[in-house]
């Protein structure tokens, strides 16, 4: 049984000697190099050596805070805290404020587009302003959208 164990171990290493393939270089005119298994005319051969599988060290993971590391009482943490539970929640009322702004900007904009008299005293809409200025308001409703949302994610986050 031991003589079989050892066979396999000696076949095993063969083996990997087996795997490594000769190894040519061709550098042409132009100066573009090609690497390849088989020799070509004007290649050379590359003499890399035997092959060494070198195991990675494995990472210390370490997630010790150190003993010099500053540290926070439990008080005065829960305050730090609050104040910014507190802080976030204004900022969602003023964003929640300001997106109801928007959306009646956006409101009035659509409504009242600015109307234009041509020089024989026709009215008309310039489409193109027009067009600029509701993509502008709806940006201002998405832009407060998306700090509302953030907004929520943070507070939720807090919880």
């Amino acid at each position: 049984m031991m003589k079989s164990h050892y066979l396999l171990v000696f076949l095993c290493t063969g083996y990997i000697g087996w795997a490594q393939a000769e190894i040519y270089k061709k550098v042409d005119a132009d100066g573009h190099v090609t690497y390849s298994s088989t020799p070509t005319k004007g290649s050379k051969k590359l003499d890399l050596g035997p092959l060494t599988i070198v195991p990675s060290p494995a990472r210390a993971r370490n997630n010790a805070t150190p003993p010099d590391f500053l540290k926070v009482d439990s008080d005065t943490q829960k305050n730090r805290d609050n104040l910014r539970h507190k802080i976030l929640e204004e900022e969602l009322s003023t964003e929640q404020k300001l997106i109801e702004e928007a959306r009646q900007n956006l409101i009035n904009g659509k409504e009242n587009s600015e109307i234009l008299k041509d020089k024989d005293g026709r009215n008309y809409r310039n489409d193109a302003k027009y067009e600029e200025n509701i993509k502008g308001l709806q940006g201002q409703v998405i832009l407060h959208e998306k700090n509302v949302e953030a907004l929520k994610t943070e507070l939720h986050k807090l919880k």
